[in-house]
């Protein structure tokens, strides 16, 4: 698994090869403010959430993202849309109906799935300056599988990572096994 996740880090880093850079990717949120999510700007890291609104695991997580968004303001968070026929109306709505706090992107080509290598929502993809995977994978460990939830979270990987990167340490777990909805 930790070589899975080195050559996904190692293609994240090569696929920028023929942009500007990371910060020249920009998208609008849902109230058409421009952001640039693979720069964290003057931030420890950008934090994408890679989100399906009809996924009820997603969904679920919609209190605890809001939570997470809150207590961490030295990161830049994004919940990426990935859905490619959600209308921004609709996502508006969504939005407004699981109270989201966070800025959302629609990315309905896929752009930032690709980039970041997204196979699931939700999952996290941490990332550093220039781009670079700091964490991907779960938020928690509150889901053992499709169907099958504990009832409280043992272990808070992305808190966890988020804290490491805060600290200035390395990433303890760089990579987590998320599951979800499958990204299609």
């Amino acid at each position: 698994m930790r070589f899975a996740c080195g050559i996904i880090f190692l293609a994240v880093g090569l696929s920028f090869a023929g942009v500007d850079g990371p910060s020249e990717l920009t998208f609008n949120d849902l109230n058409g403010v421009p952001h640039r999510p693979l720069d964290p700007g003057d931030r420890s890291a950008s934090v994408l959430i890679f989100y399906w609104h009809d996924c009820p695991i997603s969904n679920s997580y919609a209190p605890e993202l809001n939570r997470i968004f809150a207590s961490r303001t030295n990161f830049a968070f994004y919940i990426v849309q990935n859905d490619p026929q959600l209308s921004s109306l609709a996502a508006k709505e969504h939005a407004r109906q699981f109270d989201l706090h966070i800025p959302v992107l629609l990315d309905p080509s896929h752009r930032l799935v690709k980039l970041a290598r997204a196979t699931v929502t939700p999952e996290a993809v941490v990332l550093g300056k220039n781009a670079q995977v700091l964490y991907c994978g779960r938020i928690d460990n509150l889901f053992v599988a499709i169907g099958k939830k504990r009832s409280t979270a043992t272990e808070h990987d992305l808190l966890d990572a988020l804290d490491d990167i805060a600290a200035g340490r390395s990433v303890r777990k760089p990579e987590t096994k998320a599951i979800g909805c499958l990204i299609q």
